[in-house]
């Protein structure tokens, strides 16, 4: 049911993606079964897999836990459209509703000056029209964080993880393994994040699960862990190498030095990566999140978000504060802990739900 990211199509001379034998001096690897066979690759004006009549109704199924998820930042918007007339009061109320959703002070300014252009030229009369103009100057805003991620013009594609403790980081590169394993791509983790107790062992159970090889050491350097699963995931022929990096706080600034060392390392051991450079961040932590962003972007050039715990946070507004002042691409949101709860960003679908 998961399309979530394109795969180019390979080039003539491309290697091989089927794993080697693996164990290297960084420690030792869960073998890997030979790969499905890979999708076919996404042509341009092609319509997405979610077309498909089965997907299509599994997609449903996420639109109703998206809905449920979104239901607290929701509800307190929706009231505001309870009313009978539109007035200054009902744009007063919205802003403050959007305001507490931790939309923040210039999305906010933007919606609304966005959605009294849009009343006005719908010559809207009702509230209820009011809130479906609101919907739709919110998926405009959110638009530009749309995006595919495209696996497969370079091998390895090589991804690196970052976000503060308690995010999810780790539970996310799990879920996003299942679903890359699941659509046939050969997958090696790379386990580097030594700062945190238990980082090693729950990354090698998801390994496990996934039936997908890893590469750690206990109590290494990270970068060097980083570099020999790259150098390993070249050599082994693999589709994507996912590097699991250290929880941190972006005030903690030898440990942002430490990820940009991680990066500049990769980059000795593949010139052309790290391809994509991610970073997951909690829902429920509003502006501070948009912080994070600011910080991480600011450090290692993000090319991507994760969103994750979404389910029962008050603050899913900061989405369209994020896509205002740093509309950085969100791959993935999650709504709950099960591996079919992470799935693409839409922002039709995301605005919808929330003014549902």
């Amino acid at each position: 049911m998961f399309s979530f990211f394109k795969k180019k199509p390979p080039l003539p001379g491309d290697a091989p993606t089927t794993a080697a034998p693996a164990s290297t001096a960084a420690g030792a690897a869960v073998p890997a079964p030979a790969p499905a066979a890979p999708e076919a690759a996404a042509l341009p004006g092609a319509p997405e897999p979610s077309a498909k009549p089965e997907t299509a109704h599994a997609r449903q199924g996420w639109m109703e836990r998206l809905k449920a998820g979104l239901r607290k930042t929701g509800s307190s918007i929706a009231t505001v459209f309870t009313g009978t007339k539109i007035d200054d009061a009902l744009y007063e109320e919205l802003e403050e509703a959007l305001l507490m959703a931790d939309t923040g002070v210039k999305a906010t300014e933007h919606l609304l000056q966005d959605l009294k252009r849009r009343v006005k030229e719908a010559k809207a009369t009702e509230p209820a029209a009011v809130k479906t103009l609101l919907a739709d100057a919110l998926a405009d805003l959110l638009r530009p964080l749309e995006k595919p991620l495209c696996i497969g013009a370079q091998q390895p594609t090589v991804i690196m993880v970052a976000g503060v403790n308690g995010a999810g980081k780790t539970t996310s590169i799990g879920k996003l393994t299942k679903h890359l394993a699941d659509s046939g791509q050969s997958v090696l983790l790379a386990a580097a994040d030594t700062f945190r107790a238990a980082a090693r062992e729950q990354l090698g159970v998801w390994a496990t699960r996934n039936t997908v090889e890893i590469v750690s050491q206990e109590g290494g350097d990270p970068a060097a862990v980083s570099f020999d699963a790259v150098s390993a995931g070249r050599a082994r022929g693999k589709d994507v190498v996912l590097v699991d990096t250290a929880g941190r706080l972006p005030t903690q600034l030898h440990l942002m030095q430490e990820l940009q060392k991680i990066k500049r390392v990769v980059t000795k051991a593949d010139a052309s990566a790290p391809h994509e450079v991610l970073l997951v961040i909690d829902g429920n932590t509003g502006q501070n999140a948009l912080a994070q962003v600011r910080a991480f972007d600011d450090a290692l050039q993000l090319t991507g978000l994760i969103v994750t715990k979404l389910d029962g946070t008050a603050k899913g507004g900061v989405l369209a504060a994020i896509a205002q002042e740093r509309p950085i691409p969100v791959y993935f949101i999650g709504v709950g802990e099960r591996v079919q709860d992470l799935e693409t960003f839409n922002a039709r679908e995301f605005a919808q739900a929330l003014l549902a």
